[in-house]
């Protein structure tokens, strides 16, 4: 008999194509600057908007690098895919400080393809094309902190 998984319930109801972008903003910050995933977020289905802190500014060049970099992702059409793990194995994985204290012990890890991974209870889209075009319409550094703000448009 198959055990049900039991998983916090989402507080918020974000645009799957805007979340998605986030996982791969998130996924290229990691790979790209050798930061950690974003501390703050927040995602509208207008533009969105990540804080990374980083020790300096990024660069006009690596702010284009990185939009590049989400857009050819985007168009690989990466399938988006679930796995259910206990928190003990996620934690070997994965960075859970971003989870509540009462999180489940069962986690739901979203994969983008074989580029990111982490766990999330959010809405996302099937596969990156669906996202569309990803373009970061302002950025700024203020106190060790990196604001990327993003937009979305379908061509």
């Amino acid at each position: 008999m198959e055990q049900e998984i039991v998983l916090n319930a989402h507080n918020k109801q974000e645009d799957p194509r805007m979340h998605s972008a986030e996982h791969l903003l998130n996924g290229t910050m990691v790979k790209m600057i050798g930061c950690k995933r974003s501390r703050n977020t927040h995602i509208e289905r207008k533009k969105s908007k990540c804080d990374y802190p980083l020790s300096e500014p990024l660069t006009q060049e690596q702010l284009q690098d990185i939009e590049e970099t989400i857009n050819n992702i985007i168009a690989q059409d990466l399938q988006v895919s679930y796995e259910f793990i206990p928190a003990s194995e996620a934690e070997k994985l994965y960075d859970l400080d971003k989870l509540p204290e009462n999180a489940s012990e069962m986690l739901r890890i979203v994969h983008i393809g074989d580029y990111d991974a982490c766990p999330c209870v959010g809405a996302h889209v099937e596969s990156t094309k669906e996202i569309g075009v990803f373009r970061i319409s302002s950025s700024r550094y203020q106190d060790g902190m990196q604001r990327i703000v993003y937009r979305l448009s379908v061509e």
